[in-house]
């Protein structure tokens, strides 16, 4: 019950704290969804584009479908990892010496429910900050690294590599310009970000 009932008394207080019992304004209903739904949700929310992909013939499928949207075939693209070089390579994308990319070509390292972020680390973007990297994105993920929070994808690094931990480790949210700029976008970089998502559960 509020402060102010309690000095000011109303009608009908049973009716009012019952309410409040039900719906309360700082929970987010997202919370009480699965991990995975809690991820898509906030995602999407942010401005992500997520494509969901059952097999890897469907993952290239949209790929090249994203190129031909983006008409980015046969242009420039950045990619840090080698086992990513295939995809490009197949598209006749250069991702070697280039001066002006069109995209970056990613995989990360987990994706974070709890706000709908892509965690990153020097192993995806070296030692490259946010603003640094192009405007669009493409990353190729699992559905594996779906983790509830920030913490959850520290601990799985920590677990996964055992002893050469990745540096510079961040995580990209917005993945479009704010209609209206606030203190919680301050020094943001949004990006234009696609998820590919495959299926490995």
């Amino acid at each position: 019950m509020s402060i102010f009932r309690k000095i000011f008394g109303s009608g009908n207080d049973a009716s009012n704290e019952a309410n409040e019992n039900d719906y309360n304004p700082f929970q987010d209903s997202s919370v009480n969804l699965p991990v995975d739904e809690q991820f898509t949700h906030n995602f999407k929310k942010n401005g992500g584009k997520f494509l969901y992909c059952e097999n890897i013939a469907e993952l290239n499928e949209q790929f090249e479908n994203i190129l031909e949207e983006n008409d980015w075939f046969e242009s420039e693209a950045m990619c840090l990892e080698t086992r990513l070089f295939n995809m490009l390579d197949s598209n006749n994308i250069k991702h070697t010496g280039v001066s002006n990319p069109k995209f970056l070509l990613a995989s990360c390292e987990s994706l974070v429910a709890e706000d709908g972020s892509i965690m990153f680390s020097s192993n995806q973007i070296k030692q490259k900050k946010a603003n640094e990297l192009p405007d669009n994105i493409v990353v190729v993920a699992a559905t594996s690294q779906i983790v509830l929070g920030k913490s959850d994808g520290l601990r799985e690094i920590k677990k996964r590599y055992t002893t050469d931990y990745p540096t510079n480790i961040t995580t990209i949210k917005y993945f479009e310009k704010a209609k209206e700029e606030d203190f919680l976008h301050y020094g943001s970089s949004p990006k234009n970000l696609y998820l590919l998502l495959l299926e490995d559960l």
